[in-house]
């Protein structure tokens, strides 16, 4: 199949699908595509064991030749990250900064550690293999976070809290994720963080997060000085796309963190490029744009995760250790945010319930399987993908279905007497 051919098959099977989920189900619209892709999938592999139709290796073989991992890592995520990073106001954002900093970094190393110890013990697979997983599993997606902050009607601070940390522990994460790839597999890594041990690792991360920063927020002040200049609604929209695709590409192509580019570059433009360098007209045009483009490509990432159990083995000791890997990964969030909470609690007053309600509102995505099924090929894949999709489909579709719920229990301000 072609690209376009792909693009065209993704986009009515999202188009289909929601539309079952809007008649029948009325779940939040990415959740119910995913549960729609995910029923249909189970179907389709029932019928081909118990009526021996042999179309699910057919099934298979073209699912992985969308390749899920470019499609997302190198395609899809830029515009996402940057139409995320858009609704996320720098004001809001400086009055939550240590606890989003704190998270996105020291959260994301500490919950690697606790995941990564707990699935070597658990499954016997190396600590540097294991903690790989831990790397991949631990950071937010900000693609299933923000989907569900829709619904969920948090408060603005704690809102802004998860969103933030969501669209910078991703960027984090990433890295965490190149270094550690490095050293346990490194015959295959190309040579950047095994070559010079915990310096070569260091090098990496500066140049990855704080090039990817510097880059983005230099982006995106060009772009903002150019808008300040004109006043045509449509030409404006169009600048934001190239800053969008073309910043991520920059950013691939210098060896810098794309993600966290796409997220500084989204934030400027939508706080000062905003205020100071559109029109109200063109204000209302960009914001409508960048929702539609967020909401048609949720549709068909969620879509492509439902269909993504294709490529999963489906054996039963890896769907036991999954499982187990479910528990791993709410107690190595459960750390990452309760660290942070408690180191900054003394300082500054937190509000009811961030603990239980950032925990359980830490949902892991799409980011997480494309970056599972980057691994290079070695015998421990196969479980980690299994444990890695495992993971993710409980947490969009349990945890995000009921943190609405948990935040209203937990997350309400304390009446006066």
């Amino acid at each position: 199949m072609t690209i376009l051919q792909i693009a065209s098959l993704l986009i009515v099977l999202a188009g289909i699908f929601g539309s079952i989920n809007y008649l029948f189900l009325k779940l939040p619209s990415s959740i119910g595509i995913l549960v729609v892709a995910l029923f249909t999938s189970f179907v389709t592999l029932l019928a081909d064991w118990v009526l021996d139709l042999r179309i699910a290796d057919q099934i298979r073989t073209q699912i992985l030749e969308i390749d899920f991992s470019d499609a997302l890592l190198e395609g899809m995520l830029g515009l996402l990250l940057f139409a995320g990073a858009l609704h996320v106001k720098l004001s809001d954002l400086r009055n939550v900064w240590p606890v989003v900093l704190l998270m996105a970094t020291v959260g994301v190393v500490l919950s690697t550690a606790v995941v990564g110890v707990g699935f070597s013990w658990l499954t016997g697979a190396p600590l540097a293999v294991a903690l790989v997983f831990g790397a991949l599993i631990s950071p937010t997606d900000p693609v299933a976070v923000l989907g569900v902050l829709r619904e969920a009607n948090l408060r603005k601070s704690l809102e802004t809290q998860i969103a933030g940390e969501s669209l910078f522990n991703d960027g984090v994460g990433y890295v965490v994720y190149l270094i550690l790839v490095g050293l346990a597999f490194p015959a295959v890594s190309h040579g950047s963080a095994e070559a010079g041990g915990l310096a070569g690792a260091l090098t990496l991360f500066l140049r990855e997060a704080v090039g990817g920063a510097a880059l983005g927020l230099a982006l995106g002040w060009l772009v903002f000085r150019v808008m300040r200049r004109i006043d045509d609604y449509a030409l404006e929209v169009l600048l934001t796309l190239g800053l969008a695709f073309g910043g991520y590409e920059l950013a691939i192509a210098l060896h810098v963190s794309a993600p966290i580019v796409a997220v500084c570059a989204g934030l400027l433009i939508g706080d000062v490029g905003s205020r100071y360098g559109m029109s109200e007209e063109t204000r209302n045009y960009v914001e409508a744009f960048w929702v539609l483009v967020d909401e048609i490509l949720n549709a068909v990432l969620f879509l492509m995760i439902g269909f993504e159990v294709f490529a999963v083995a489906l054996e039963l000791d890896f769907l036991v250790a999954a499982t187990a890997s479910i528990l791993l990964a709410l107690l190595g969030r459960l750390v990452a945010v309760a660290v942070p909470v408690l180191m900054l609690r003394p300082f500054r007053d937190m509000g009811p319930g961030v603990i239980p309600i950032m925990t359980w509102g830490g949902l892991k995505g799409g980011i997480s399987v494309a970056l599972a099924l980057a691994l290079p090929d070695n015998d421990w894949k196969p479980l980690i993908l299994t444990a890695t999709y495992v993971v993710v489909v409980f947490s969009i579709i349990v945890q995000g279905l009921t943190v609405a719920r948990l935040a209203g229990k937990v997350g309400r301000e304390p009446e006066l007497m």
